[in-house]
């Protein structure tokens, strides 16, 4: 029986599980971390007991951390939205708790997620290479 976690971490191992099939399929393109409040749950859990396995079970690998800058338009948001539905509001919330409404009614509207991301995930074997940052793009 699985332990129930917070919607961050929730939403941590789907962001991994999509992370996985990615790095799977041989794609080499970052996958970007624009929530915050997701982000600092990811921080929380690096390197501490329990974090591998949590990857593991997730992704099917460990996942690895790399700061990589951008902003433009996510480019996993279909997979996710194939796989889970629409995303949820934790996704558009900052560290600090705070909902980035105009993001979120954004998303509401036009199924797109344009937003910053300061960092991203790696196969986490040792020899990541972090990508060049993307420019922004929109369609």
């Amino acid at each position: 029986m699985s332990t129930p976690f917070s919607p961050e971490r929730d939403e941590l191992g789907r962001f991994f599980t999509i992370t996985g099939q990615r790095f799977r399929e041989g794609e080499t393109s970052p996958l970007e971390m624009f929530s915050g409040a997701i982000d600092a749950e990811w921080h929380r859990m690096l390197g501490g007991p329990g974090y591998g396995d949590f990857c593991t079970e997730t992704a099917g690998m460990v996942i690895g951390h790399a700061p990589m800058k951008g902003l433009g338009e996510i480019s996993w948001v279909r997979a996710y939205e194939n796989m889970f539905g629409p995303l949820p509001e934790v996704w558009f919330t900052g560290a600090d708790g705070q909902v980035d409404e105009e993001t979120l009614a954004q998303y509401r509207k036009t199924g797109t997620v344009v937003s910053e991301w300061d960092c991203g995930p790696t196969t986490g074997d040792g020899d990541d290479l972090v990508p060049t940052p993307r420019k922004a793009t929109t369609r």
